[in-house]
Formats: structure tokens, sequence, C-alpha cells
């Protein structure tokens, strides 16, 4: 019986210490890259992998520690002076990092993992005996395994080809480890599911939970106190006495509540250099494969955002890094006729602002021309050409998001079928954020994320529609107006108000909500979501407040978020101003504002 049969729980574990170890590993060999005489990173590389052999050999994963093994042998020796690191040896070390992490996902679902490729074995045995590598041949598929250098004896010349999983060994070579029969079942591990599982473990600062726990014992004393309080009044009624301790022990509960849940969002909060730390690995593979020259410098790697933001925002963040190599910088020879340096600087930076966290992607790239996304939008049919011409800078800049749009003009395995920046769109949205573009021909891009620090306690605006609740995110909110009494006009059969300058769209709640408006809004809430801004008509406020909110099971209407319950036990629902707005009031080019930094309609 191995540990697996023993405890189930012993694999997670396992899977996320490694995972983490593994994530720095990879973060320390890009490093080791540019100094290849640091013993002390040698040294952490080194216990990296070896304390992943330990946990596998432990867990009975023969395919994961004969491969931790084998690049154990490998650092050993660049430890100990008698290999020097070059870009063939590194190309191996971090194919043998990408088998583990391929390990780790077949894992997780429950599989004994396939062995590594006797090809990646055989380079990793061939390079420990010190002869030289030649680096991965690279090309539209991306990395293949390092070929043995030719020079010298003959057996310098071996060269194995993986080709669907199997190693064809050239002439005179032998793998030291065979591969798999293919028709032979990989052997299961015990687990309760199979596929990759989604990480739903969260570390917390044990002075955080120190807090929690503390807030807690006070709850419950206070919680105490008002029972005590209830049997009072119970017995002698309301009294001057006894309704101002009433008072202050609802005064204390409601503080304290406050704090408990300032400190649980604390909780979950994590840093996002975690989730960066992922993206030095990926671009400099994936510049290698481009033959581009890319460093990736990070700042604010301790800002904290809320663990489930940070997981959401992980895909967005890869397609811009991603994009950021592939489209954002120049070759080495472009940088040099442009008088620019050979190796382009991504800079991926975060900081927070009030109850917001903002992240940067910025290039030293080539930057975008307005006018070229423009007409390649038109080219495409994604925009007439009347509409196209009544774009500033910035409204071109934001084409780049329409599904579809792609400026490539040959499609390959990383760009060029115009979907991505469209998806990036539309999952920060859901993040309940916004994303801009500010971009400079010939000196570079950035993209700016901003975000809210959690979506487990949302700070909303209470409306009132015919008497309903309704709410709506209050970081959506610019201000609230009176439209009775106000002038307004009509523009394309669409009555306006000018607000600050801006004219904007009255657009009623309940014509949203697909009811009848039988009269003129009273009141108006200015709203802007990413470029639009517009005033929605309510009947009347019921002030703000901080609600958690939670989905309605089995079923999702459109526009709607979540509900929550209000203070007078009303189920309210919160409203997805984002999905009610698709498709209605469409920015209108045309009519710009006399401020340039202000959103056209």
């Amino acid at each position: 019986m191995n540990a697996f049969a023993e405890s189930l729980d012993l694999l997670q574990e396992f899977l996320t210490e490694a995972g983490e170890l593994l994530d720095g590993v990879d973060v320390k060999l890009v490093e080791l890259e540019g100094r290849a005489d640091d013993t002390a990173l040698l040294n952490d590389i080194f216990r990296g992998f070896h304390t992943i052999k330990g946990g596998a050999g432990f867990l009975d994963v023969p395919a994961l520690v004969e491969l931790c093994h084998k690049t154990e042998n490998l650092f050993d020796k660049l430890r100990s002076g008698g290999l020097a690191l070059d870009a063939g040896l590194m190309d191996v070390i971090l194919e043998a990092t990408g088998e583990v992490r391929r390990m780790f996902e077949e894992m997780a679902g429950g599989v004994q993992p396939a062995a590594a490729p006797p090809a990646l074995i055989a380079a990793l045995v061939t390079g420990a005996k010190g002869r030289r590598l030649a680096p991965a041949v690279r090309g539209a598929e991306g990395p293949s395994t390092p070929a043995l250098a030719t020079g010298g004896e003959a057996d310098w010349a071996a060269y194995y080809a993986v080709v669907a999983g199997k190693a064809v060994p050239s002439a005179g070579t032998q793998p030291e480890a065979a591969s798999p029969p293919a028709n032979a079942p990989a052997p299961r591990l015990p687990s309760r599911t199979a596929g990759p599982q989604k990480e739903t473990t969260l570390r917390i600062d044990i002075t955080r939970f120190d807090q929690i726990l503390n807030l807690s014992g006070e709850i419950g004393l206070t919680k105490n106190r008002l029972a005590c309080l209830k049997r009072e009044l119970a017995a002698h009624g309301m009294k001057g006495e006894s309704f101002q301790a009433l008072d202050e022990a609802v005064d204390a509960l409601d503080m304290l509540v406050g704090d408990l849940q300032n400190a649980v969002m604390k909780a979950r909060m994590q840093p996002v250099g975690r989730v960066f730390q992922k993206y030095i690995r990926q671009a400099r593979d994936l510049a290698r494969s481009l033959g581009k020259e890319i460093e990736l410098a990070l700042e604010g790697e301790e800002t904290e955002v809320d663990k489930g933001i940070l997981d959401e925002l992980n895909d967005p963040l890869v397609h811009l890094v991603r994009n950021a190599v592939d489209h954002g910088v120049e070759s080495p020879a472009e940088r040099a006729a442009a008088g620019k340096p050979a190796k382009s600087v991504i800079r991926i930076a975060a900081h927070q602002t009030g109850e917001h966290i903002v992240i940067e992607i910025a290039d030293d790239g080539r930057g975008m021309r307005p006018e070229v996304i423009r007409d390649k939008a038109v080219e495409k049919g994604l925009l007439r050409a009347d509409e196209a011409a009544l774009l500033d800078e910035r409204q071109c800049l934001q084409l780049v998001f329409l599904p579809g749009f792609s400026t490539k003009t040959e499609v390959t395995d990383v760009s060029g079928r115009g979907v991505g920046m469209d998806v990036v769109k539309t999952n920060i949205q859901r993040l309940k954020g916004r994303i801009d573009i500010a971009s400079e021909p010939g000196a570079g891009t950035r993209f700016t994320i901003r975000l809210p620090l959690s979506l487990a306690i949302l700070p909303v605006l209470m409306l009132a529609l015919d008497r309903q609740p309704f709410a709506v995110p209050l970081a959506a909110v610019r201000e609230i107006i009176e439209l009775a009494g106000t002038r307004t006009q009509l523009v394309g059969g669409v009555p306006h108000v000018v607000v600050r300058g801006d004219v904007l769209p009255i657009v009623p709640l309940a014509s949203l909500l697909d009811r009848p408006v039988a009269a003129p809004p009273p009141l108006g809430v200015v709203v802007q979501l990413l470029e639009q801004s517009l005033v929605l008509g309510v009947d009347g406020l019921a002030g703000q407040d901080e609600v958690m909110v939670k989905p309605l099971e089995g079923v999702k209407p459109k526009g709607v978020a979540g509900a929550t319950i209000s203070g007078q036990g009303d189920l309210v629902l919160v409203l997805d101003l984002h999905e009610l707005l698709a498709g209605r009031y469409e920015p209108v080019a045309a009519q710009r504002t006399q401020n340039n930094d202000s959103a056209a309609l």
C-alpha cells in the first residue's frame, strides 16, 4: 500500500508545496542565465529539485523521482565547477522543469504520470557528463528537445527526435530510459475526482488568523450582553438606562462586525508577485522562440489583492504579456536600426490606489499607431468608414478589443486569429474592472488595469424603482443629480442632459429591466462604465451600504450579478450594469465632450 492509499490529503499538500517550489525554481533559472557563476542561485535550484524528489519518492512516483534525480546530478556538477552553464544546458533544464509541471498536472488528476521523454533523460545524462549540448531547435511549434553538438567522439552526434511522445535514438546511442508501451494504460492513483483541480487552499499569516479569533471572541461577548439586555427589556420594559445600554451594545457590535469583515478580507488577500513570477519563464520561452531578447521587470510584487480576483486575473495577464512579446517589442535587428538596445524591457507593475489595485503592463517596443488600427478595423468590416473617421486617438486604440481584430497578416501559433484581446476585456469587466491603453509610436505601449481589491464585500448604492430596492456597485457611481425640472434635449430620440460639460443620455432603470416607463424619473445616478457614461433614471435612493453578494442558485437573470439582504430584511438584486447595457446605448463617437479626458458617449 503506497502513500496515496493511506492519505488522499497528502497528494494535494505535496502538489501545493512543490508547485510553489517549482515556480521559484523557474524564476531562479531565468536569473541564472545572466549570472551563471552565482553559487547561491545554483544551490537554491539544486535544493528545489532535491526537495521535490524527496516528496515524490515518499509518494511513490518513480517517473518524477527519476527526472528530478537526473536534473539534480546535472546541477551537482554545475555547483562543483565541473560543468559550465551554456544555452544548450539551460534549454535542457527548462524543458525538465516543464516536464515536472506536466507530471504535477497528471498527478492532480489522480493519474500516475508518464515518464519523461527518453530524449530529455539522455540529454540530462549527457550534459552531466560534461558534453556540450546545442541550443534547442526553435520553430513555429516552439522548442524541441536539444541536440547534442557534433564534434569530437562519435557518440556526441546522438540526437533524439520526439514524435508523438516516442523517442527515436540516433545510431550508436541508446537512451537510458524507455518509453512505456503506447497501449499501456497509466496506473491511476486513488483519487475522489479526476481532471485538473483548481487550487482551493489559502495560506494565512498567523497574526491575521489570531486577529480573526480575537474579534470572534469579542463578538461572542457582545452577543451575550445583547441577550442579557433582551431579558431585562422583557421583564421590566424599556427604561432610559436600558435603552442607553442597548444603544452602546449595538454600536459595539456594529464596530466589531466591521472589523471582522475587514480581517476576513485581509486574510483572503495574496501578494500579486505569486502570479507575476510565473510570467518570467513564459516570456523568456516565447521570446526565445521568436528570436527576441527581453527582460521582464516586476514592480510592486508585495501588493495584495483578493485571492479570487488573483486567480481570475491570471489568464488576461498571460495574454497581455504574450502580446507584448509577440506584437509589442521588436527583434534585436529592428531595435538596433531604431537606435535601441538589443534587449527590450517589459514591465509589470502593481500598486494600490484607495480601494482599487492598478496593474500596468508596459513595453519599450514599436508602439501602436491609432490610424493603422482604425484602418485595419475598417478593412476587416468591424467598423464603417464614416464611424472610423469620427474616432479620436484613444478610441482608435480601444478598437483592439473588438472581437476578430488583429493586425497580423499571417496566423501563427501565437497570434493572428483575432481572439484574445476581446476576451481580456471581457474578463476584466467581469471582475468589475476596466482596462485602458496608452501608446507612443516608436516608444512603446502601456496597458493599465484597474480592479477592486476584493469582491467579497461590495460597497453598493441602494436604488428604488416602484418601491422595489435594487443595488448597483458604488465604484461605478460618479454622482447623483435631480432630473425633475432639469432641461433635457432629444439626441437620436434619446433624452440627454448636460452634466459638468458632458452631454449624457438619460436611461431609465425601468427600461433596462423591460418595465414600462410611466413617467420621467425624478432622480438620476451618473455612472461611469469604462468609456461609457450615462445617467441612470430612478424613482428614489435608499443610501449606500456594504453587502455580501450571493449568486442566485439555479437561475441567472440577465443583468443580475447576485442578491443580498437589506437592513429591513428585503431581498435586493445587485445589478450588473455592464451586462444590462450590453448592446444598448453604445457610445456615439460624434458626440464629443470638450474635456479630452472624459469618455465619449
